[in-house]
């Protein structure tokens, strides 16, 4: 009988899925990728069909038994990871009454302000609403209505028909293993996101108080399980589209974040990774809850072991420097993108300042007005000038949050910072956050950060590992490159990100 020695993960993002067959060592047999389109509009519209995630996972599926033809038998176990803070609306059965509200998607925005606005104010939320959602959710909605909250609102009040339908309010991962195994569950960062949820320590679970806030009766929430949970196994139908066996285990599962934490292998307490694609953020694992209402960050109830987890999220990485490119008449095709910034030429002390605030921005600002700029263009910059600025703008937006996040009392600030996700792979982008940050920066992982992370939570399950933090501490082994401040480079740019901080300013003011 074959022996069931490997783990299909799948990390589910904006733009498509990357899904690997991982073995007993935490190393990629093979790997697919498979797209899926996102539904742009004017008015902050961002959706995306559910049954395009599946597709692009049976996709990737077929390409994979390309390259193991016994992976049916091989299989011990299916994990998810997924981008956050999307809205499903799914009837008795899991079938979505409408395309998925992404995370991406800002047209709540008005009614999310209404929701926590109010006087007395204090960084735009009414005193009293604030307190409320901070002793027990340890956060509240996001004022740029990117939160299922105000998503949630805004379905009840544009469409209401929909709303009454809705038997299930889903994330993105809640829909797909619902899909593969008939259940309905989700996980605490999902539900720490809807900002219905009590995340006191002994407390976590939904909060009946909060819910009454938001408006959204908590029988139309799912079950909050533990990513390391087995919710069950593939449906027979499942297992026929997938090209699967049934009898599959499929895991709980987890955010793109947690799962980026674990395939960090920053797992110790106060330990900082970055992540960064298309958009980016700092994170880490902390002994205790943490909040910072100016900065627009704190921990939330992560997915394993209810473990408090720092986010900082930023809006714009890598797909600001896509736009870069493009602009300045580069291709963008990932082949082409992974070189176009070798020959930007030596940086010069005219280049012009950019803030990369494309989509708005969350940290240490949440606001989903704000917009980009150069800063100081003049007649004799070319487009290497255009990507020079592009490059330093996102490395130096990274630098205004982590200056924040990095003086948290529990942050360990010394020894290399970890870095990963598809951007981090670029060498020019990883040396410039390095000088930005006067701070080693080691590369781990690359674009393959979240599946390698899932397929974590699966050890205890194969018996690889007794727990999967046990598992992800092997990961921080697991090196591409090293990066080493370049003190002259640091030098300049402290100057410049302190002309930076005059300008931003400035522009702040004008929002």
């Amino acid at each position: 009988m074959t022996e069931r020695d490997l783990v299909i993960s799948a990390d589910f993002g904006t733009s498509g899925v990357k899904i690997g067959v991982v073995d007993s060592d935490l190393q990629l047999v093979t790997r697919a990728t498979a797209t899926y389109p996102l539904s742009l509009d004017s008015g902050g519209v961002a959706e995306q069909s559910p049954d395009d995630w599946w597709a692009a996972l049976a996709r990737g599926l077929a390409d994979l038994r390309h390259h193991v033809p016994d992976l049916m038998d091989r299989a011990g176990a299916l994990v998810m990871s997924t981008q956050l803070c999307g809205v499903i609306c799914a009837d008795e059965n899991g079938h979505a009454l409408r395309p998925c509200l992404t995370w991406l998607d800002k047209r709540a925005a008005p009614l999310g302000r209404a929701l926590v606005g109010g006087f007395p104010e204090v960084h735009g939320y009414q005193l009293f609403k604030l307190a409320r959602w901070l002793r027990i959710a340890n956060g509240a909605p996001a004022k740029n209505g990117m939160d299922p909250t105000a998503k949630y609102l805004w379905i009840a009040r544009n469409e209401p028909e929909i709303f009454a339908r809705t038997r299930w309010f889903l994330d993105v991962k809640d829909w797909l293993v619902h899909r593969a195994t008939g259940r309905f569950t989700t996980s605490a960062e999902s539900a720490n996101l809807s900002w219905m949820m009590d995340t006191r320590p002994g407390r976590e679970g939904w909060s009946e108080v909060l819910a009454d806030k938001v408006g959204v009766p908590l029988e139309k929430m799912p079950e909050i399980l533990d990513a390391a949970d087995i919710v069950g196994t593939l449906t027979p139908q499942a297992a026929a589209e997938l090209g699967l066996r049934a009898d599959v285990p499929v895991l709980g599962g987890a955010s793109d974040v947690t799962a980026a934490a674990l395939g960090s292998g920053e797992v110790a307490d106060g330990a900082l990774h970055i992540s960064v694609a298309t958009s980016a953020w700092i994170a880490g694992f902390m002994p205790s809850r943490i909040l910072n209402v100016a900065g627009s960050y704190a921990t939330i109830t992560s997915a394993l072991g209810f473990r408090p987890l720092l986010i900082a999220s930023q809006e714009n990485a890598g797909s600001a420097l896509e736009w870069g490119v493009k602009i300045s008449g580069g291709r963008v095709e990932s082949e082409a993108l992974a070189h176009a910034f070798d020959d930007m030429g030596a940086p010069r002390a005219d280049d012009p300042y950019f803030l990369p605030w494309l989509a708005g921005e969350r940290v240490p600002i949440d606001n989903d007005a704000v917009r980009g700029v150069f800063h100081g263009l003049a007649l004799h910059h070319d487009a290497r000038a255009i990507r020079r600025a592009t490059i330093e703008g996102v490395a130096l937006n990274l630098r205004w949050a982590y200056g924040r996040v990095s003086r948290e009392k529990p942050v360990l600030c010394d020894g290399p910072i970890s870095m990963v996700g598809g951007v981090s792979a670029n060498p020019a982008f990883a040396q410039t956050v390095a000088d930005a940050l006067n701070r080693e920066v080691r590369v781990g992982g690359s674009r393959h950060a979240g599946v390698l992370g899932a397929a974590t939570l699966a050890a205890p399950v194969m018996g690889w590992a007794d727990t999967p933090w046990q598992a992800a501490e092997t990961l921080r082994e697991n090196t591409n490159a090293h990066y080493t401040p370049d003190p002259a480079r640091v030098e300049d740019l402290d100057r410049r990100a302190a002309q930076l901080e005059k300008i931003r300013k400035h522009i702040l003011r004008s929002y």
